[in-house]
């Protein structure tokens, strides 16, 4: 069973049982779900448990207690309930709540939304922001080019299935889907035509450059003084994102260089960057980018830090002063 996070919640019985019961709160762990990407709460086991009681049963009307509390409760949210059995025989209400495909709320007009494991309250401009992303069409998955998927570039499409394929986090169902098979799987394709997603990962380069989106970085060097000394661009569409990665640490200078320490009668050389740090930040800069706008991914050395910049706003929920450290801006 899962710990708590972005995905899941724990509540005790008492919460939804007797005098103790917090429909209120209930209330609020759904619409911010429903405000996410959807998620589920297991009622019935304690905060820091991972099985309910062994001889704990679930009353027959709490499903149906539970649908009518919360329906009473909050707009757009759909509350699905279901008695499970844990390993231990104990009896457990498994409630799952898809994401809302509009904006959910609670009764009394409170919007929240899912972050980490924490409901948080949406208000101000985010709650117009909420709404605007809430009824878009996710980008990913658009086709408005009419790319058709015969128009993938099969070296770009070879390295990609054979990435899949080799890969131990991929099921081994999925790797023996055929290629064509893989892009409908990873909502690169759609129909005949390619999506967004499949455009930038396994299209030609012109296409890449046709998303107008696509993604740029730009390493810039500075000095003790603030100055730059050095700048790289990769910003010619050649490269999908996961060849980005690999050609931006393998042709920025600074990245293969060492520190030579003493170990006893020898020398050893000590990487100044760490290869797996800087390759993360890469990803987490491409996934983590806006890709209806327009802006490029910035890595600003500097004598004492690495920055890397992303484009657009902080995802929902999210503020700098939450950050470690507190900048918008990831630094090594």
């Amino acid at each position: 069973m899962s710990l708590e996070g972005q995905l899941h919640d724990q509540k005790s019985m008492r919460s939804v049982t007797g005098k103790t019961a917090d429909w209120t709160e209930m209330a609020k762990d759904c619409v911010a779900f429903a405000n996410a990407v959807g998620g589920t709460l297991s009622i019935g086991i304690e905060d820091g448990q991972t099985l309910p009681p062994h001889d704990q049963r679930i009353p027959p009307d709490l499903p149906d207690l539970l649908r009518r509390k919360l329906a009473e409760r909050t707009v757009n949210v759909t509350a699905l309930p279901n008695v499970a059995t844990a390993a231990n025989g104990g009896q457990y209400i498994e409630l799952t709540v898809p994401r809302s495909t509009a904006v959910a709320s609670t009764t009394d007009g409170r919007y929240y939304l899912r972050v980490a494991d924490q409901s948080k309250p949406v208000t101000g401009d985010d709650v117009l922001r909420l709404a605007s992303e809430r009824a878009a069409l996710p980008w990913e998955t658009q086709t408005s080019l009419n790319v058709p998927r015969s128009d993938a570039e099969p070296s770009k499409l070879q390295a990609v299935v054979a990435a899949l394929r080799a890969s131990d986090r991929v099921k081994p169902s999925v790797k023996e889907k055929t290629p064509d098979e893989l892009l409908d799987h990873y909502q690169m394709s759609q129909g005949p035509y390619l999506t967004n997603l499949g455009i930038l990962c396994v299209g030609q380069r012109f296409r890449r450059a046709q998303l107008t989106t696509a993604p740029v970085v730009q390493f810039i060097k500075y000095d003790e003084h603030g100055q730059k000394v050095n700048k790289l661009v990769w910003d010619d569409y050649l490269l999908n994102p996961m060849e980005l990665i690999e050609a931006v640490w393998q042709e920025v200078p600074d990245f293969r260089e060492s520190y030579e320490l003493p170990d006893g009668l020898f020398r050893q050389n000590v990487p100044a960057f760490d290869e797996v740090v800087v390759r993360e930040l890469l990803v987490n800069a491409l996934v983590h980018r806006p890709y209806t706008q327009r802006g490029d991914i910035f890595l600003n050395l500097h004598p004492d830090r690495l920055e890397i910049v992303n484009p657009g706003l902080l995802p929902l929920g999210v503020t700098p002063q939450k950050c470690i450290p507190p900048f918008a801006a990831t630094s090594i």
